[in-house]
């Protein structure tokens, strides 16, 4: 296997060479030039020359450089060219022919007239709405989104429609927890080991849009059962320099500072995005709990929990877009990113025999815990665009590296229903954690029209990850000496390699559309525990197949049904055996026996353009077997485990609405609603019936744009009641509020928004075992205000 990927990856080094040489050999006509501005003659560097077709087919182009002069290659045939440069009007050349016989053409010197706006250095602002519906994905420009300012890529992701994020950071699409997440289309250290609550790293004003696949062809990655969310990152590529940057203060303590900068010079675009954000970040819980023992009385626990989690984080992306020719662009960028971390947790146990009445005692603990994050990602990127408009051929190859180091000290004292000290059972206990992941990504996408609106899709992807977690937990003795406790001693590596392989074959007949594509994948995966030599390894091979159908009634009005299977592998967390160990009495672990869980996912999509509104509705079935779910387990001490399993499967449906209405010139709204049934069956662990559920989310935006540069944006949410494989996940409500006022001749904006205005975003739960009940709740994200100063140059 290890011989197949690795000749593979040689072979794909060593054509893409004569892949795009190939192609450039196949020109026989040149095309040369020089562009001066009309108005000072003086030459025009830097300005785009795009031959085309009689069928406004893009077949070649070219830069001019600093003296105005270009000179463009393109196949023999009749075209006209269009010059382009920001800031000045648009040129359209006459037809002109190339032959064998005349295989040259000289368009001669050409004059660009300044644009009327520019005459002024007027600010151009992006006039983009906020949501971009179509019937295969949905795109945000989250930029627009006022309630965006001064927060980071989770809080983007809370405020989208069909996407829900806890107040514990977990990112669910149409209430399903199963959801890829890529950053630039690709795997990111953001979303490894810290599953989606790790994109609080990432500064919102880094972030350009965000697109959402609910039913994704077999272009994409199988992984996620929901569907992918895919976050796309700030850059440019216009001439000359342009930027912005961002100042943030905002209670509870959250300061920081971004910038995105670009500047193109000639055939070179350099970007550059820098986030550093200081948090101080409170977060408080409550839990209760009844355990029946066998002697037929109820020990009783009520706990409550606070922390503060004080957090620097750096972001820094860099990289450059090179120009071979604006038909063959090399891009190479390197993120780095550190997250440096101090938590302090103060937890309170009070323990009771049967009532309240009989108090036993109560324990509290404190951890303190110092961690250090620092990733970073490199990628070198290729793409060539051939003749034939939408033929195209995409490299790319992404290293991933990861590190995390926790160090943790565990303080425990007991106390008498008294009041009265217990220095027998005081607990002084340290759990030193190290996490590392390496991962290599190769991909090769490659695109050919055929016939009119017929193309045909394939590529390959490799990747490989390595992933390391050494963990030490111990307790000090009578002796003061600390001593390591049974089990919590150990090295966990997870190995996977996953080889696929795609095709997908679309066409356009009169007002009807088709996709049908087939994906293969195949998995190796193996666990080692090191220190006790247990290994696991797995291989398993899957075809993924998709297909979509559209048809037009008219260009405003459309259907699509479409169909694909989905898989959601154990990743590192579910089969890591690593306990955690900050609440002593409740613990979290991975299950390394963990199945991969797979899902038949069909769609029926509508969606109907209006003078003023969108609106977009979806009536969705998925079908799942070896759900995996997390269950808690209480012991007849009174502890709680809680992993991974796999249950016998879950059936769920739903229909979703989405649409925006321009009411008045100067108010805009948006909505989403989600109404699904789910059945849950987990026979497989004992419950004999059905956990039937039906729930639904709603998220409704104004935005009001009033005279002067102010802008006002209401966004509500509420997320209904819903039951869970062990019980109850409670209804949650809360209201956003933002505000912005642009300043310095519209290139600055004030922005005050306030999320969570009524404080009111906490997770309240109940989870029923045969000998326990428990119901607890959370708010790890509080109220939080924040004023951000946002100021573009050339934007």
């Amino acid at each position: 296997m290890k011989l197949f990927t690795t000749i593979i990856l040689l072979g794909f080094i060593f054509l893409l060479p004569f892949l795009a040489v190939s192609q450039q050999n196949q020109s026989k006509g040149k095309i040369k030039g020089t562009l001066i501005d009309q108005t000072s003659k003086e030459p025009l560097p830097f300005a785009t020359i795009g031959i085309y077709s009689e069928k406004d087919s893009l077949v070649g182009g070219g830069i001019s450089d600093e003296e105005g002069k270009y000179t463009v290659d393109v196949p023999f045939g009749r075209f006209y060219a269009l010059i382009e440069f920001m800031g000045f009007e648009a040129v359209k050349s006459d037809f002109f022919t190339l032959t064998r016989e005349k295989s040259n053409h000289d368009l001669g010197e050409i004059g660009l007239s300044v644009t009327a706006a520019d005459l002024n250095e007027v600010v151009v602002q992006g006039e983009k709405t906020i949501m971009e519906l179509s019937l295969d994905k949905r795109i945000f420009n989250v930029g627009k989104d006022l309630a965006n300012a001064g927060g980071n890529a989770s809080d983007i992701l809370m405020n989208l429609p069909s996407v829900a994020v806890d107040p514990d950071g977990n990112v669910s699409l149409r209430g399903s927890s199963n959801v890829r997440i890529l950053i630039d289309g690709k795997p990111s250290g953001l979303v490894s080991f810290k599953g989606s609550s790790g994109l609080r790293q990432l500064p919102a004003n880094m972030v350009e849009r965000v697109e959402v696949i609910t039913n994704p062809s077999a272009r994409y990655e199988a992984e996620g059962m929901a569907g992918v969310i895919n976050i796309i990152l700030k850059k440019d590529s216009k001439q000359g320099f342009n930027g912005s940057f961002e100042l943030i203060a905002g209670y509870p303590v959250n300061t920081g500072f971004t910038t995105n900068l670009n500047y193109r010079h000639n055939r070179i675009n350099w970007f550059i995005n820098y986030g550093l954000a200081y948090r101080r970040t409170p977060g408080i819980s409550e839990l209760y709990q009844e355990v029946y023992n066998e002697d037929g009385t109820t020990s009783i626990l009520n706990q409550n929990n606070s922390s503060t989690v004080t957090g620097l984080n750096n972001n820094l992306r860099g990289g450059l877009d090179y120009y071979f020719n604006e038909n063959s662009i090399l891009t190479l960028s390197y993120l780095w990113r550190r997250s440096d971390a101090h938590r302090i947790t103060d937890i309170r146990y009070e323990d009771y025999l049967n009532s309240f009445d009989d108090y036993l005692g109560y324990s509290l603990r404190r951890q303190d815990e110092t961690e250090a994050e620092p990733n970073k990602e490199a990628i070198v990127n290729y793409k060539r665009t051939f003749a034939e408009k939408g033929h195209e051929l995409t490299a790319s190859f992404t290293y991933l590296n990861y590190w995390e180091r926790s160090d943790q000290l565990f303080t425990e004292n007991s106390f008498s229903a008294q009041g009265a000290a217990i220095p027998e059972d005081a607990l002084i206990q340290t759990s030193l954690n190290d996490e590392y992941e390496n991962q290599y990504l190769l991909q090769m996408d490659y695109v050919k029209p055929f016939a009119t609106k017929g193309k045909i899709e394939s590529g390959i992807r490799t990747s490989f990850r390595e992933m390391k977690n050494d963990y030490l937990v111990q307790e000090q003795n009578e002796t003061g000496d600390f001593v390591t406790l049974p089990g919590l001693d150990n090295i966990f590596l997870y190995n996977e390699n996953i080889l696929a392989a795609y095709g997908i074959v679309g066409n356009e007949t009169g007002k009807w559309s088709y996709q049908g594509g087939l994906r293969a994948e195949y998995t190796d995966v193996e666990t080692i525990l090191v220190e006790t030599n247990e290994n696991n390894p797995r291989t398993y091979t899957n075809l993924f197949p998709s297909a979509h159908l559209t048809y037009n009634l008219t260009k405003e009005n459309a259907f699509q049904l479409s169909y694909s299977k989905r898989v959601r592998r154990p990743v590192y967390n579910d089969l890591s055996p690593y306990v955690t160990f900050s609440d002593q009495r409740n613990f979290f672990s991975g299950n390394p026996d963990l199945d991969p869980e797979f899902t038949d996912a069909f769609e029926l999509g509508h969606i109907k353009y209006f003078e003023k509104a969108t609106l977009f509705s979806t009536v969705y079935f998925r079908n799942t077997v070896d759900k995996i779910e997390r269950i808690r387990q209480v012991q007849d001490d009174g502890f709680s485990v809680t992993a991974p399993v796999n249950l016998t499967g879950e059936k769920s449906f739903g229909v979703e609405f989405s649409g925006d209405y321009r009411v008045k010139d100067w108010w805009k709204l948006d909505f989403n609603a989600n109404f699904f049934h789910a059945r849950i069956d987990a026979s497989n662990i004992g419950q004999t019936e059905l956990r039937k559920t039906y729930s639904w989310l709603f998220r409704q935006t104004s935005r009001f744009t009033f005279g002067e540069g102010w802008d006002i944006q209401v966004r509500a949410n509420y997320e209904a009641r819903q039951k869970t494989a062990q019980g109850v996940r409670k209804g949650i409500f809360f209201l956003d509020l933002s505000a912005s006022k642009r300043i310095l001749e519209d290139r600055g904006t004030l922005i005050l928004n306030v999320t969570d205005v009524f404080n009111s975003r906490i997770n309240r739960y109940i989870i029923e075992g045969f000998n326990f009940f428990t119901e607890g709740e959370s708010q790890m994200i509080r109220r939080q205000t924040n004023l951000t100063f946002a100021y573009r140059i050339k934007q």
